[in-house]
């Protein structure tokens, strides 16, 4: 109720104090680290496990570390270049095996990364659609790639022994082979090697491509059914389309996954892969354990590092362009 002064004002009267209002802004505020702290625990374990390997392996690249000086390495003579000098000599027998491995590497890499990436979207494709024991065959497709490494490459061994395999026995009873071919030696073992390969990883691609496939509005596909589009004009221009995103990462992780395969051609020959199936990854643990040469075997590390990490930034660059130029009028 207002009161008129003598002067003819109103004034108000006085409104009660109110209750002080808590500061939410400086609690807010003190709790930003909590997120943090949970964190750390994470980041803590990844510097120890990848980057202070990764720190190790580079200071013992500059030095001569054979098994005499292993016990304490940094105590090796410093050689600075000179290892990968080494490495990088492609007149020397060390600079030739490297670059034979690596060549096998990369046509490794690029079978297992087609027919795995096919064999994924085919799957995938296929299970789109509901229809009954869909449930089952998702999970039979699963297997390859829930099995332990060690159980399933060791499998594949025992399928392509040259006298007792399952292999040689199928097709000499089909009549497609004279006599027992080898397959874990001489040529065949890059497709033995390349079979085993996909044969893990491309359920790997069927999980990645079907999730994304989930993704995609099913009105789209109803709609373009009515606009008079068939299987094959729906997957170029709308599956394909949409999936680019998770085709990118997709690429990317099976490419440094597939390169830096280390558990199958060890598991499938052993500590001395044949020429056919030396891929990189057994080639620098030979040379570093088997010849024991730790600092040549650091160098090859290294540049292995170095070539992954420009393909990966290579990669990003180019997918990063080409969505920019889809997203320009």
């Amino acid at each position: 109720m207002a009161v008129i002064t003598p002067s003819g004002t109103r004034e108000s009267p006085e409104a009660p104090d109110k209750p002080p209002q808590p500061q939410r802004g400086r609690a807010k505020g003190s709790r930003r680290w909590i997120p943090y702290a949970f964190l750390l625990p994470a980041l803590a374990l990844e510097l120890l496990i990848h980057f202070v390997p990764i720190v190790l392996g580079t200071a013992m690249s500059v030095l001569r570390v054979t098994q005499y000086q292993i016990s304490h390495w940094w105590e090796a003579p410093f050689t600075g270049l000179g290892n990968f000098r080494i490495v990088l000599d492609l007149d020397g027998p060390t600079g030739r095996s490297l670059l034979q491995s690596f060549l096998v590497t990369l046509a490794f890499t690029a079978v297992v990364l087609s027919a795995t990436w096919l064999m994924g979207m085919a799957a995938a494709l296929a299970l789109q659609r509901p229809f009954r024991g869909r449930g089952l065959l998702r999970t039979l497709f699963l297997v390859p790639y829930a099995l332990p490494a060690y159980a399933s490459v060791i499998t594949w061994r025992f399928i392509f022994q040259r006298d007792n395999g399952m292999l040689n026995h199928l097709l000499g009873q089909a009549g497609l082979t004279d006599g027992n071919p080898f397959w874990l030696i001489g040529q065949n073992a890059f497709w033995a090697e390349c079979v085993v390969a996909v044969w893990r990883m491309w359920p790997f691609a069927f999980l990645f491509l079907m999730a994304g496939m989930q993704a995609i509005p099913q009105d789209v596909y109803e709609a373009s059914s009515i606009d008079g589009a068939g299987p094959w004009r729906q997957l170029r221009s709308i599956t394909l389309p949409l999936l680019s995103p998770v085709n990118r990462v997709l690429v990317l992780v099976m490419f440094l996954h597939t390169f830096n395969d280390f558990s199958t051609p060890y598991v499938l020959f052993g500590a001395g892969a044949p020429p056919a199936g030396d891929l990189i990854s057994v080639h620098i643990y030979e040379s570093s354990f088997a010849t024991w040469n730790f600092g040549l075997g650091s160098a090859m590390s290294v540049l292995l590092l170095l070539f992954l990490l420009l393909v990966s930034a290579c990669y990003f660059a180019l997918t990063r362009r080409t969505g920019h130029d889809k997203d320009k009028p």
